[in-house]
């Protein structure tokens, strides 16, 4: 695949993760709650948008290594899964007071200076980061590749 194609197949896999995303968090925070409801649409909304593009995309995937043409989709697609997932949370207005509820609720009585709060935040949006974007790379591969193998290349 050419650099531009794995561009648009990333580029469109946001666009169908965002579109089929929303509606499905609509559908889960309902009986699983914010945190949990949130989590399970996003899963399978980096599935099912992962699955579209490796079926759409299948031509140009069989044209020549699947494994390497899947995998190149699925990082590029982390990589703006991470960068994301950084400027949501940081842009979150009481972001950092969760994360200070968090920690104290897990380390009571634990006195931790203003210093130490800066880092403990940065750790915790790191491991949000961490975590979105091992999703994105284990999801996004494994629905690009299911998603291929539906659409078998055409012989000459």
């Amino acid at each position: 695949m050419k650099f531009g194609d794995v561009v648009m197949a990333a580029a469109s896999a946001v666009v169908i993760f965002v579109l089929i995303g929303f509606p499905l968090h609509l559908v889960f925070i309902s009986p699983l709650g914010y945190y949990w409801g949130s989590i399970v649409g996003s899963i399978i909304a980096i599935l099912i948008s992962a699955v579209i593009i490796g079926y759409v995309c299948a031509g140009k995937i069989w044209e020549e290594k699947r494994i390497t043409a899947i995998g190149q989709i699925a990082i590029l697609a982390a990589v703006l899964m991470g960068f994301a997932a950084m400027i949501e949370v940081a842009a979150l207005p009481h972001w950092g007071a969760w994360a200070q509820a968090q920690y104290e609720a897990d380390n009571p009585g634990v006195v931790v200076s203003e210093t130490d709060w800066y880092y403990i935040e940065g750790i915790i949006l790191g491991l949000q980061v961490f975590i979105n974007v091992i999703l994105v790379l284990l999801l996004g591969f494994v629905g690009a590749y299911v998603g291929s193998m539906f659409k078998k290349p055409v012989k000459s």
